[in-house]
């Protein structure tokens, strides 16, 4: 298993942390302390208070309106409905108090003295505590047969790893927490949770934004609110990064890739989510507002690693601001849809639009850096010049040649004024969108570099605007977007943190799994005959008695072809290897052996016994493949599945099928006994 990173410099943000002692290999794995009073943590009591306030307050109106339908009493009708009427009000300003929680990005930025657009970071989604004592006590007692007690300290142990994974660190070790935890999910569901049967656990989660709380018994919920939370971590983490520095921008990059990746998956593999913030909708918007945001980082990766006295650097950050508007407007109209636009913060669709028109601006304002600042090219350049100029706009501008554009400084410097002009319009509409919302004015900030940019565009615009000029400014064309840097949407990578199946004590997942049904226990004494016990073994953890030799010792004790040896002399065989197993045999004297052995259910048919018997009889056949059962430590993570019915697929050698079994000849990993 992976150590945990350690915590950041400034994790003091995050609070003290609380230890969760971890699993067989040694590793601890940490969470936040939930009682830390950090500006983070303290958002997050606020924000779990008003989801235990909305649940409260949905319940009351619940009843109220089933009261309403029921009664036909007109006094009680008037009552009920008043009280709907306050219900109905504080669940509204529970929802705008929640909404400004949502708002309050600048927690979630960093401390750095300079100056950057804030980005939108998600806060995690809150559970419920869930006690699995009782029903996984009950479920290995009556599906394995085993004493439920013994596992005690596995079920407590998977609890706390739960509860810590409810505070998560704002850093590496944090990602690892929930990684670890969804990885441990997978062998829950594979060793408790049967196809046919529920366990009478509910998950209960809250929507991130609107605090409604779901539930629901199937643990493909928990598996996708854990994978929310992934990628709502990634983003606080993003958020928190200093723009200023390229190692900054470049973890900002790679953590808004891999949220969009997290959000990506959870939209492509879960689907029928109970709560809206997980519905393909708002998934579809949080991934492309995380492509926006990266494709913001890399403009600001552009400004600090291009020459800003350069003519063909200057039309690449035009178009990489035109980019990024791009990406933005994309963003703006998938909140503006009918399904999101009630659900989303208005501060978001509010910032998203006045990033969208702060970024177009910009991409006007470095057009006409390049044309009035930069000298016109001498003839080895402007072959260059001139093919990234006509790359440069959607439509070609009005006027002269490109050629006599490139030359004529006259020529520049009036393209160049009408792009300033469309720049100024557009950071005064920014600054206007900017001014209707009551939560952004706050964002002192934000509006300190909307004014800046609007105050700069303004001073060169005067610079070189002339007195003489009788002309009328022309309407500059729109910037073609275009980025050096893709965005990238990195799925997340669930075999990066590798776990041990904390119940693998009940034996491989191969056979000892929810699935899989097994007759009762059988013990059997075996003597030592002549030729030995008269069986043919094979395969490692379970061993499996590949033949039985008919009228021979085992035949006689009772062993089937088809059966696990789980067992020998009193000693758990069920992880031994095939040697560990016949050694234990061969050490046996003449008072025999007591061997354990299970059948699966269902592991032969009629007319595999017919075609076995007449196989044997004839003393001639073919071994097929050889079954090998081998321990899994993790699942693979490129598995396809829908929320309802979700199973991961882990890499398993393929299963061999029963056949007569001749005893002339033994197959390979075989050996007869």
């Amino acid at each position: 298993m992976m150590p945990p990173e350690e915590e950041s410099p400034d994790g003091d943000r995050d609070g003290g942390l609380v230890l969760l002692h971890g699993l067989k290999s040694g590793s601890t794995r940490k969470g936040c302390d939930p009682f830390a009073q950090t500006q983070r943590s303290k958002l997050q009591h606020r924000r779990a208070r008003i989801n235990q306030q909305i649940n409260k307050e949905m319940r009351m109106r619940a009843g109220a309106e089933n009261l309403f339908r029921a009664t036909s009493n007109h006094k009680v009708k008037e009552t009920v409905a008043l009280e709907l009427s306050y219900v109905n009000s504080n669940l509204q300003l529970l929802k705008e108090e929640l909404e400004e929680l949502n708002s309050s990005m600048d927690v979630y930025q960093n401390d750095s003295e300079s100056i950057s657009v804030p980005m939108i970071p998600l806060g995690l989604k809150e559970t419920k505590e869930l006690d699995l004592l009782v029903p996984l006590k009950d479920f290995i007692s009556e599906h394995y047969g085993e004493e439920g007690v013994l596992f005690e300290k596995e079920i407590k142990e998977f609890m706390e790893l739960r509860q810590a994974m409810r505070t998560p660190s704002r850093n590496e070790a944090g990602l690892e927490l929930l990684m670890e935890y969804y990885n441990q999910l997978y062998f829950l569901d594979s060793r408790f949770f049967p196809p046919t049967k529920t366990l009478g656990i509910f998950f209960h989660w809250y929507d991130s934004l609107t605090g409604v709380p779901s539930h629901q018994r199937a643990l493909a919920f928990e598996k996708g609110s854990v994978l929310f939370n992934l990628g709502a971590l990634h983003t606080q983490i993003g958020a928190r990064q200093d723009r200023a520095s390229l190692p900054g921008l470049n973890q900002a990059i790679d953590a808004f890739q891999k949220a969009a990746g997290a959000f990506n998956y959870l939209k492509e593999n879960f689907s029928n989510a109970p709560s809206l913030d997980m519905s393909a909708a708002s998934l579809t918007m949080l991934v492309r507002l995380m492509v926006a945001q990266v494709q913001e980082c890399v403009f600001e990766k552009m400004t600090l690693l291009r020459a800003q006295n350069d003519f063909l650097a200057r039309l690449q950050l035009a178009q990489e601001a035109a980019k990024v508007e791009d990406a933005y407007s994309l963003v703006h109209q998938t909140m503006s849809q009918p399904h999101v636009k009630d659900y989303v913060p208005f501060s978001w669709t509010t910032m998203v639009h006045v990033k969208s028109e702060h970024f177009k601006a910009l991409s006007h304002y470095f057009a006409a850096i390049a044309l009035c600042d930069c000298p016109a090219p001498s003839d080895a350049e402007l072959l260059e010049q001139e093919k990234a100029f006509l790359q440069f706009h959607v439509t070609m501008p009005e006027g002269p040649s490109l050629r006599v554009l490139l030359h004529d400084p006259e020529e520049r410097r009036k393209l160049g004024k009408a792009h300033l002009k469309k720049a100024i319009m557009k950071h005064e509409e920014a600054m206007r969108i900017h001014g209707l919302c009551k939560i952004l004015r706050k964002m002192d900030i934000l509006q300190e570099v909307l004014s800046f940019a609007h105050k700069r565009s303004l001073s060169k615009y005067s610079e070189i605007d002339h007195e003489e000029d009788f002309f009328e400014t022309g309407e500059a064309p729109d910037i073609h977007p275009k980025t050096h840097q893709k965005p990238e949407i990195k799925s997340p990578n669930f075999s990066q943190v590798k776990v041990t199946d904390l119940f693998h004590r009940l034996g491989p997942l191969s056979v000892f799994s929810a699935k899989n049904k097994w007759y009762p226990a059988r013990r059997v004494h075996l003597m030592r005959g002549e030729n030995g016990f008269g069986f043919t073994l094979r395969g490692d953890s379970p061993v499996l008695i590949a033949g039985v030799i008919p009228g021979g010792c085992a035949a006689e004790a009772g062993l089937k072809e088809g059966d696990y040896i789980i067992s020998v002399n009193g000693k758990d065989c069920k992880w031994s290897k095939h040697a560990e197993v016949v050694q234990l045999l061969k050490s046996t004297g003449k008072e025999g052996v007591d061997i354990g052995v299970i059948t699966l259910q269902g592991s032969e048919c009629p007319k595999a016994v017919d075609r076995k018997a007449a196989v044997m009889s004839s003393g001639s056949g073919v071994l097929k493949s050889n079954k090998e059962n081998s321990r899994k430590s993790l699942m693979n993570s490129k598995s396809a599945s829908t929320l309802l019915v979700w199973s991961k697929k882990s890499k398993r050698s393929k299963k061999s099928t029963y056949s007569g079994v001749p005893f002339t000849s033994v197959g390979d990993n075989e050996a007869m006994y």
